[in-house]
């Protein structure tokens, strides 16, 4: 006799979306006391903690008021709705610093801060944060005189160049590149970012939703603390293993012993999806364009969150940008960031038109917050993609395209500015998670926001430290760690910039269910991708 098992698919089951939503309800200071104890009254739950959805499935009854519940949250203001808007004229109108085109950009010399509206400033192109000994890290406009460590190989070199001619990281200005032209980016440059970005996602995988003990005590067991190399389950004792498990679906493909190629994920799957938007649609594209081509492309369970929320949206009919908001408490959460990089990449030195491209991406799923963070580290990425910056100097572009006032614009500031005062990473984490484990989600974008600025500010552009930081840090840890490896390896420059021990076991092949992609080499992508960034 068989029994039923339920198909209980995750992030969509009603009774678990109300209790996600009230979470943010409360987080967007909407009062939503009488809902929330209209849905304990009648026997819901909270949301699960970790897991896309609870066991077991809730009674018809319940799930019926679930849906009621959701459509009425949805009519609560928020105060802070003013700060936070999500229609891109709004945005910009918020930015008192918003860049112009890359003809305006910014020169080498130029120290105008990213200031807050009250004039405060928040981030400074030339302000490097304190050295581990207390003196200023060398930033794009202080670079050291004589012999240095360049920071991606640690390799001795000097101010405008290492021994062997690669460039160091954010100094100076290309070749031939004067004022009023935009950028060259180059295909080695663009190399290293998918390079970057697989590494740091695939070395977060097996810890992803572990908390933040177990990825300490998981690393410390085989002496890998602070993060320079791949976890590994050999010398690591059975009742560590049995108190934090391996990520289930990742630990086969990604712990040292076992790493073939680079797996499949929705942090590399993302960036392919945008590869083709563009190659089919160009830069003119249309949130409704990118739509179709989900549907067209993407399988439906390959989604999660509040990509999973919008794809059954528009099976529904519902159209964008609705599609980010019907019944979606996911809208603030990280998907769109993990989305933005090749917006960013395709715009060396325009982070205005890497922001406003990510934009139109992100509204098809988020909202607010959730968009801010595609259009944040677009503008970095674009920053970084032109070659003149430092790390500090990206992370600055980005907020310029952030409004101020608004939540993520905090996050990202308190990231950097602990990150400046504490000198070990480890306390740094542990203050973040002070301030956000409590009340946010492991997937909400506000703590990794905050998680991603710290670990890049703190790492000063070493790429083993950016992605170590990021992936130590907990919370998302593959998202995090994508996105630091891409802004790091834009920074190094060339794939022969990054630590062999990275890159090797990639073998420059790449799993996905993104047609026409699976096993593509990284170095393909690249050329790929270059294409689209030179096309007008």
């Amino acid at each position: 006799m068989s029994t039923h098992r339920p198909v209980r698919l995750t992030w969509v089951q009603p009774e678990d979306l109300v209790g996600h939503e009230l979470r943010q309800a409360a987080q967007d200071s909407r009062d939503a006391r009488e809902i929330e104890e209209r849905w304990y009254a009648a026997g819901g739950a909270p949301a699960p903690d970790r897991a896309g959805a609870s066991e077991p499935p809730a009674p018809p009854r319940l799930r019926a008021l679930a849906g009621e519940l959701l459509d009425e949250l949805a009519t609560l203001d928020s105060p802070l709705a003013a700060d936070e808007p999500t229609e891109l004229d709004a945005i910009v109108a918020a930015c008192p610093h918003w860049p112009g085109p890359p003809e305006a950009a910014l020169g080498v010399g130029d120290r105008t801060p990213v200031a807050d509206r009250d004039g405060t400033a928040v981030a400074d192109r030339a302000q490097a944060p304190a050295g581990r000994d207390g003196s200023g890290f060398a930033g794009r406009d202080r670079a050291p005189a004589g012999p240095h460590r360049t920071r991606a190989t640690g390799q001795e070199g000097t101010a405008c160049g290492d021994r062997g001619g690669t460039a160091v990281i954010g100094q100076g200005r290309p070749p031939g590149f004067g004022p009023g032209q935009r950028p060259p980016i180059t295909h080695a440059r663009l190399h290293a970012a998918w390079l970057g970005r697989a590494v740091g996602c695939l070395l977060g995988k097996p810890v992803e939703k572990l908390p933040l003990t177990g990825i300490r005590a998981l690393a410390r067991a085989t002496g890998n603390w602070p993060l320079t190399t791949w976890f590994t389950a050999h010398g690591v004792p059975a009742d560590l293993l049995a108190a934090h498990p391996w990520n289930r679906r990742s630990a086969p493909t990604s712990l040292a012993e076992n790493i073939d190629g680079m797996p499949e994920d929705d942090d590399l799957n993302y960036p392919l999806l945008t590869l083709l938007l563009l190659q089919r649609h160009g830069r003119s594209f249309t949130t409704a364009d990118l739509a179709r081509l989900w549907l067209d492309e993407l399988p439906a369970g390959r989604t999660f969150t509040a990509e999973r929320i919008a794809y059954g949206n528009l099976l529904a009919g519902v159209e964008p940008p609705e599609t980010a908001r019907r019944r979606n408490p996911f809208r603030e959460w990280i998907g769109a960031q993990i989305r933005a990089d090749v917006h960013g990449w395709t715009h060396p030195g325009d982070p205005a038109g890497a922001a406003a491209q990510a934009h139109r991406d992100a509204v098809l799923t988020h909202t607010g917050n959730g968009v801010y963070g595609a259009m944040f580290t677009a503008a970095a990425l674009a920053v970084a993609a032109g070659g003149e910056s430092d790390v500090h100097g990206c992370l600055a572009a980005g907020l310029r395209v952030v409004p101020p006032h608004s939540r993520y614009a905090r996050a990202v500031r308190l990231g950097i500015e602990t990150a400046r005062t504490e000198r070990e990473f480890d306390t740094v984490v542990d203050r973040l998670h002070a301030v956000y484990a409590d009340t946010h989600h492991w997937v909400h974008v506000l703590p990794n926001a905050a998680l991603l600025a710290a670990a890049l500010t703190h790492a000063d552009g070493d790429f083993t430290r950016s992605v170590g930081n990021a992936v130590s840090g907990g919370w998302d840890t593959d998202s995090n760690g994508a996105t630091a490896g891409s802004i790091a390896g834009l920074l190094a420059g060339t794939p022969d910039a990054l630590p062999h021990h990275w890159t090797a076991p990639l073998k420059n092949r790449l799993a996905t269910s993104v047609p026409g992609f699976d096993r593509v080499g990284f170095d393909t992508l690249a050329a790929l991708t270059h294409q689209e960034a030179l096309r007008p």
